[in-house]
């Protein structure tokens, strides 16, 4: 009578089980179901991308506006300003190409206004960038599951620096979308490859070949992914001799092709950018900083608030590969003097997936099983995911809208009114008295007017001041020199730093004040840069 209650009670608790799981296996089931597809994920990042590029009123980078689109300007228009790089031969023609395209489109369609072109390359970079926040969500579906994924995608999207930077016009934006794509495809990355059909060793290397031609230093990622993927595939002769070299060929073959059409002659830009960068140390005239600048300031402040659930997010997910790609890549650029933000942008991503993934974790409870290693039970969000996320929103966003619409917004504002007061025939030529680079240009004025500005060209000679530092130096006796061989421009540009020191001298020029706009609450590089004036002609 005891032997039978014991078996009728052991039928009844494995039956009790095989409903726990089967109910366990429809709910599962059923949040898969919820989740968004790939398409509204899409737009949902499009929409707000595309609000984000219209935040984004402030200076972070000469290159956003150097490198890109007054080269896309000059290529469209026929006038615009090429820097050293461009005669050195250190840059490819392919990006700003893409600005080029969107230039002529606005200028068939009569749409080459002030606000459209102001407004419209970050907008058609807002739209790249939805594609790397699609792919980011799709990479952390793949490596974790759709419920790491949506909070992957949060802190993609709620992270200062990526809402900062991600829909800015530089090299290293597109690079960074281009990343998240190429590993998304990458075979060595998933755990089992032939239970996930979209992985393409072909659309890898595309996509990685791409981001090689348009940043050579993207090879630091690419050699690491690469040497995992020889490491475990079974075909190595066929990934190098079949895919590997053709499409690098391939991709690089067009790029130098380009290179030779818009240069006049045959350059080989990743050959030139190495020798400057690596070889001869020429990023170092730009400034240096210590080696471990990355690990200590860059990198921590990119990631902000979210450094500790990135930390506990590599140890939980034991996803050794990428949180070592992380550290690879970290570790090269910190042997480089020159150091920069955006140069460790690629990576950012993949930290933020791994924040995603403790997040991910803390709004669920998981219960051990003799059977099953974790069962997941649905619970409500405890007080602790709650407070992560205020915590998370309450210290990003701030920061997000002060970068992108109040810190150093002065340069930006100046030339937007210097575009509007062009446009209606007010302005006849212009003089920056600043130092280099620190606005935008003929991409943003967009009238073939005389312009001036103080040049920083790296010397030849070892200690030679250019006219920028020569300017910051001594900003009377300078002004003074120059003004002797100038045409008198109608309009001067500079800094209230800058101003106190030669109000004299404008006022005896017959300058006067007409515009003053605010561009920093603290030090810009060297000093506090607290507003741009811009000087008329009485």
């Amino acid at each position: 009578m005891l032997m039978r209650k014991r078996t009728n009670a052991s039928v009844s608790a494995h039956e009790d089980e095989v409903s726990n799981l089967k109910s366990l296996q429809q709910d599962s089931k059923q949040r898969a179901s919820q989740f968004p597809s790939s398409t509204k994920i899409f737009i949902i990042c499009l929409i707000f991308r595309m609000t984000n590029s219209l935040f984004v009123q402030t200076y972070f980078n000469p290159d956003e506006h150097w490198q890109a689109l007054e080269v896309a300007h000059r290529i469209t228009f026929g006038y615009g300003h090429l820097t050293w790089e461009w005669t050195k031969g250190i840059r490819s023609y392919l990006h700003p190409m893409l600005f080029a395209v969107l230039y002529k489109v606005l200028s068939v369609l009569h749409l080459d206004t002030p606000l459209f072109m102001i407004k419209a390359p970050r907008l058609l970079q807002s739209v790249l960038s939805a594609f790397g926040d699609l792919y980011m969500f799709k990479l952390s579906h793949v490596l974790y599951g759709g419920h790491v994924a949506m909070w992957a995608l949060f802190a993609q999207l709620t992270n200062w620096f990526m809402f900062y930077c991600i829909t800015r016009t530089l090299s290293n934006s597109l690079e960074t979308v281009l990343t998240v794509l190429s590993l998304y495809y990458w075979p060595c990355l998933r755990v089992n490859s032939s239970n996930s059909p979209e992985a393409s060793r072909t659309w890898a290397l595309v996509t990685a070949a791409i981001a090689c031609a348009i940043r050579p230093t993207s090879a630091i990622i690419w050699i690491y992914v690469g040497l995992m993927e020889l490491i475990v595939s079974r075909d190595r002769l066929k990934f190098i001799f079949l895919q590997v070299l053709p499409i690098g060929s391939i991709v690089l073959g067009l790029t130098f092709l380009l290179d030779r059409l818009m240069y006049g002659s045959w350059v080989f830009v990743p050959l030139n950018f190495l020798k400057f960068n690596f070889l001869s140390s020429g990023g170092d005239y730009y400034g240096t900083h210590p080696w471990h600048w990355y690990f200590t300031q860059g990198f921590i402040v990119m990631i902000f608030t979210f450094l500790p659930f990135m930390a506990v997010g590599v140890v939980q997910s034991k996803q050794w590969k990428l949180s070592g790609l992380i550290l690879w890549v970290i570790g090269l650029y910190s042997i480089l003097g020159h150091k920069e933000f955006r140069f460790v942008l690629p990576v950012l991503p993949i930290a933020l997936s791994f924040s995603g993934y403790s997040l991910a974790m803390l709004s669920r409870q998981y219960s051990s099983n003799k059977k099953n290693k974790y069962t997941r039970t649905r619970t409500k969000s405890s007080w602790k995911i709650q407070a992560a996320v205020i915590f998370l929103v309450v210290t990003n966003l701030p920061m997000a809208l002060y970068m992108s619409m109040v810190h150093q917004r002065g340069t930006e504002d100046v030339m937007n009114y210097l575009a509007k007061e062009a446009h209606q025939g007010n302005v006849k030529s212009v003089l920056f008295l600043t130092p280099c680079h620190a606005t935008p240009y003929y991409s943003t004025l967009h009238q073939n007017l005389p312009m001036r500005f103080l040049d920083c060209s790296p010397s030849e000679v070892k200690g030679n001041l250019d006219e920028s530092d020569r300017f910051m130096t001594d900003p009377i006796g300078f002004t003074s020199e120059f003004a002797k061989n100038w045409s008198q421009p109608s309009h001067i540009v500079l800094f209230n730093n800058e101003e106190k020191h030669l109000k004299d001298f404008l006022s005896s020029h017959s300058y006067e004040e007409t515009k003053r706009f605010f561009h920093a609450h603290f030090k810009v590089d060297r000093d506090l840069q607290a507003s741009v004036v811009v000087y008329a002609l009485k």
